[in-house]
């Protein structure tokens, strides 16, 4: 089925896709890099230890026959003692032939990929058991691309390797009549230069198959715009619930300000638009706070509660128009306003006075 207008998958992936993905094991892996690399090794192991683990080899196997006739097998024991003894020569002599091949071997998928172990891609799932979506998986266009792969490699490794020994062919007549070191230096020099030329064209196919597991991957992590919207409200939160958190916060500091309203000195007035109140105790503060600012109906709420409580009001719209630019609830009156609020303050102790008295 087509997708609708507007869902096909035109985006890039973002991290947490790339990330999701990663841990289900779907990352950029080229299976020719680490033959390539294997290659390679081998390659080096033959131009430098070949030689050597030959003649090793070939000491070890003439020690052994000519230990022959002095060998008593009287048991399966002895037996087995024998072929242990043998099998553990010719791992010491092959190991330093074997461990850089596997060396070569896990690097090149490290390289690629890196070092990291993911339980979920080995976690059973029954559609790995499904010979349908097995099938489907063989028939699909992935795995056609890899047969098509499979098939070239097979034919450009054989090509190289036939062109290497029909150059070989008239020289095949004369190994009856050379020793066996001939022979070897004969099959050395052969293999060596197969391997080199195999070697040479698994890295162009180790290269080539990467930038196409690349490409690949980032196609099948592409994201529809909504799936990036969707993705990207999830992490920021939904608009429509941070506007909610947003107004409650506002609601409860509106009714924390008009709590305080009470507590206040004076309210500084505009005289109707505007409305500041301010609380002053010389032996909490260091200057004057506000405890409460508004403008329309919110100063008018402001100069209700202050009535009712008794609050005095005064009228200074310039004093009232700086207090509410320059001082949010909670904060005390800036420097520059101090002389100002202390003459107000002042008329406002002498009325109390006066009351008082």
């Amino acid at each position: 089925m087509a997708e609708a207008p507007g869902q096909e998958r035109t985006e890039r992936a973002t991290a947490k896709r790339r990330m999701e993905a990663r841990k289900q094991g779907q990352v950029a892996l080229s299976r020719e890099v680490p033959s390539a690399l294997i290659l390679m090794a081998l390659l080096g192991v033959f131009f430098f230890a070949g030689t050597q683990v030959l003649e090793d080899l070939t000491r070890l196997f003439g020690e052994m026959y000519g230990q022959l006739h002095t060998t008593r097998l009287r048991t399966i024991g002895d037996a087995s003692a024998l072929v242990a003894s043998l099998l553990r020569a010719c791992a010491l002599l092959l190991a330093p032939m074997v461990l850089p091949l596997m060396i070569a071997g896990v690097a090149g998928n490290v390289l690629q990929i890196g070092f990291e172990i993911h339980a979920e891609p080995l976690a059973p799932k029954l559609s790995k058991l499904s010979p349908l979506a097995g099938l489907k998986r063989i028939a699909s266009l992935r795995g056609l691309v890899e047969l098509v792969k499979s098939l070239v490699k097979i034919v450009l490794i054989g090509a190289i390797a036939w062109s290497v020994v029909a150059g070989y062919m008239a020289d095949f007549p004369t190994l009856m009549r050379r020793e066996v070191g001939g022979i070897w230096e004969f099959t050395h020099t052969a293999a060596f230069r197969i391997i080199f030329y195999v070697c040479l064209t698994m890295v162009v196919l180790a290269v080539l198959d990467y930038a196409y597991q690349r490409w690949q991957l980032e196609e099948n992590l592409k994201m529809t715009k909504q799936e990036v919207k969707d993705e990207r409200k999830q992490a920021e939160g939904d608009p429509q619930i941070k506007s909610r958190i947003r107004s409650l916060q506002r609601q409860a500091a509106y009714h924390r300000m008009i709590a305080e309203i009470p507590n206040a000195d004076v309210v500084i007035t505009n005289p109707t638009h505007l409305a500041v109140a301010l609380r002053f105790d010389p032996a909490e503060m260091s200057a004057p706070q506000v405890v409460a600012k508004g403008a329309d109906h919110i100063a008018e709420r402001i100069r209700d509660i202050a009535r009712e409580n008794h609050v005095p009001l005064v009228e200074n719209k310039p004093l009232a128009q700086a207090l509410y630019r320059m001082a949010d609830p909670g904060e005390f009156v800036p420097v520059e306003l101090y002389r100002a609020v202390a003459e107000v303050l002042a008329y406002v102790y002498r009325l109390k006075g006066r009351h008082a008295r």
